[in-house]
């Protein structure tokens, strides 16, 4: 309170006025959010001052200025103050002998202040003038905040309450009224009965000391009674609205709370299933594509054997023909060596007996020219021939290094596709596949590098053969010139010849045995290939074994994960069926207590039609008693008059009488 007593001083100050002491004093001893000045005498220039700090201090609930002997301009100071307050609740103004200023400036508090909620006007002259007590009574009428009134002792007269009552009629917020010890009379009784029935609000009314009949003071208090009643009723209306709302707000709390849990409770088992669900089906995926690699490894694998049996085959063919090709040429060797032994012994027989038979020699040579030209012949056949199956060869070779460079073509493109199939497979199988693709590869040079000097050897031969045959053919032509003119040189010649021929069918012999040797050398390495590819195709053969029961395992552990995952399923199912029976569970009990909500609604129901009909019985029997009291008074009225017109019969008749008994003592004396 020291802020609101300097701030006092401050507004003393600047208004040209010295601060009350006793003001001071008190305010420095105020306690906290009250200011009472009860009993000191507030001049203009303190009303002034606390009517400029009232607006602004925000810490004051409640303001007592009775018996402060405020004049006409203190109070409307004051209350001009107070109307813009929103904080002060309770206000006194008890004996202060406010008139009609105060009645105004009270009025305009009224219409302004929505925040004053008890007023205090005891022992004041409200009611003494009937205009101001008026515009009091509006401005009440209009007012939405106040509950509590005090107007003892204000000097109320009739009018002043049929005003009042007015205002009682529209306003809803008052509760408690208090007009004990004024001058309402009958009339302003009756006015206060009448407007109860439109006011639902006033539970408390004192009518004491106002010379108001028992009956309207019981009539009153019936009113009053009935509103308690509704008072009481309408609270325990609203008691009990809450506490249905409060159930039902906590049950409907704890239904979503429990429905959110099972939500979330819901969602975790579908998310755990759906991750398990995905794992399973990553796992089978990855099983899957492992699977699929390893059948795509064997298919190879098969591939490749069947490639290197078809090529081990083949070469087996082909060391079939050559070595059909050598025994022919061996046959042919021994054919050639015999008849040149036959033609050595015919030739020595024939020197022998040449020197005789010269003209038996000459036919003799020429038999042996028709037998050269026979086996230029046949040579020149054997060399179309080798021709032949040199062109069939170089055709073979041809296709086989075709084949074998489409094969490494493919093998190669099969490997740039498995390496990129299996990229994140082990590093064994890459290794496998570098040793069996070099090892292919190494094995192709070599079958190539052989067929390539079988060719060369082939061409070799093929050369010496013509060679020979264009030296035959010339020795021939030779021979057939100088036949005659150089018999006697014939058979030197021939002898040169014969030596010279033998030399070269030596040669020959040593060249296809040589080539014999080469053959079966090659047979050899065939043969070492094919065992070399026996060996591969067993090894692959264990691989694609050990690949099977490596398929057996996953497969294994495959049907391990799905008889796992079917008893997941199962128990997720389990577990879904028992939130499911307990969610049944739950929504019976929201149930019973959706049934339990309905029935008390409906019993409230029915104790709100009952609170209802026992209201308009009330106001049936008020009704009924207003008219009543209605017909009684018409009923006193009307005794009233027939007893005033029977007082004045009365008075007529002594008037009457005492003149006529005044009349009757003068005659005698006359």
């Amino acid at each position: 309170m020291q802020q609101l007593r300097l701030a006092y001083s401050r507004l003393c100050k600047e208004g040209g006025a010295e601060p009350q002491e006793a003001v001071l004093q008190r305010l420095q001893e105020l306690p906290r959010g009250r200011l009472d000045l009860a009993a000191q005498s507030l001049t203009v220039d303190t009303c002034r001052a606390l009517g400029k700090l009232l607006p602004k201090d925000a810490l004051l609930t409640e303001v007592i200025l009775s018996d402060c002997m405020l004049s006409e301009e203190g109070v409307s100071l004051l209350l001009q103050g107070l109307c813009a307050n929103t904080i002060v609740r309770f206000l006194d103004l008890k004996g202060n002998n406010l008139q009609a200023a105060g009645a105004e400036a009270l009025g305009q508090l009224l219409r302004q202040n929505k925040s004053i909620q008890s007023l205090t006007l005891e022992w004041n002259n409200l009611g003494s003038w009937d205009d101001a007590f008026a515009t009091f009574c509006g401005a009440l009428a209009g007012n939405s905040a106040l509950q509590q009134l005090d107007l003892r002792n204000n000097q109320i007269n009739h009018k002043g309450a049929e005003e009042l009552a007015l205002a009682l009629a529209c306003n809803t917020s008052l509760q408690q009224l208090d007009l004990r010890w004024n001058s309402i009379g009958l009339l302003g009784g009756r006015a206060l009965v009448n407007c109860l029935p439109r006011n639902r609000g006033l539970w408390r009314l004192e009518l004491a000391g106002n010379n108001i009949p028992g009956d309207i003071l019981r009539a009153v208090e019936q009113a009053i009674a009935h509103n308690q009643q509704r008072q009481a009723a309408s609270r325990e209306n609203q008691a009990r609205t809450q506490v249905l709302s409060k159930e039902v707000q906590h049950l409907q709390e704890e239904k979503s709370r429990q429905f959110l849990d099972l939500m979330e409770t819901i969602d975790k088992q579908r998310k755990e299933m759906a991750r398990s669900s995905r794992a399973s089906a990553a796992r089978m995926g990855q099983l899957q594509e492992t699977l699929n690699e390893r059948h795509s490894i064997i298919n190879a694998l098969k591939a490749k054997l069947q490639m290197a049996e078809a090529a081990l085959a083949l070469s087996e063919q082909k060391a079939q023909g050559l070595g059909e090709l050598l025994a022919t040429t061996e046959q042919e060797q021994r054919s050639l060596a015999q008849r040149q032994a036959k033609e050595h012994r015919l030739e020595q027989q024939e020197a022998a007996e040449r020197e005789s038979k010269l003209l038996k020699d000459l036919s003799a040579a020429n038999e042996k020219n028709l037998l050269l030209r026979n086996q230029v012949d046949e040579l020149e056949r054997k060399v179309r021939s080798q021709q032949e199956q040199l062109f069939l060869a170089r055709q073979e070779l041809t296709n086989t290094v075709a084949e074998l460079k489409a094969r490494a073509i493919q093998a190669e493109e099969r490997l740039e596709l498995e390496k990129k199939r299996s990229r994140q497979s082990s590093e064994d199988l890459e290794q496998l596949r570098a040793k069996e693709v070099e090892h292919m590869t190494r094995h192709l040079e070599e079958s190539e590098r052989a067929m390539q000097e079988r060719v060369q050897r082939l061409e070799a031969s093929r050369l010496t053969l013509e060679e020979e045959l264009s030296r035959v053919k010339a020795a021939a032509l030779s021979e057939r010139g100088q036949a005659e003119e150089e018999l006697m040189k014939a058979k030197n010649q021939v002898r040169l010849e014969e030596q010279q021929r033998l030399a070269h069918l030596e040669e020959k012999l040593r060249l296809l045995v040589q080539a014999r040797d080469e053959a079966q050398s090659a047979c050899l390495q065939q043969r070492q290939t094919v065992a070399d590819a026996q060996a591969r195709a067993s090894q692959l053969g264990l691989q694609a074994e050990g690949l099977r029961r490596r398929l057996e395992e996953l497969q294994q552990e495959l049907s391990n994960k799905d008889q796992e995952k079917v008893a997941e399923v199962t128990r997720v199912r389990v577990e879904l069926q028992e939130q499911n029976g307990r969610l049944q569970a739950e929504l019976t009990a929201q149930e019973a207590l959706k049934e339990k909500v309905a029935a008390l609604e409906r019993q409230l129901k029915v104790i709100t039609g009952d609170h209802r009909e026992a209201l308009l019985d009330r106001e049936s029997e008020n009704a009924s008693l207003r008219e009543k009291l209605r017909l009684k008074e018409v009923e006193i009225a009307r005794i009233r008059e027939e007893e005033a017109q029977r007082a004045n019969f009365l008075q007529n008749a002594v008037l009457a009488y005492v003149q006529g008994s005044s009349r009757r003592a003068t005659s005698p004396q006359k």
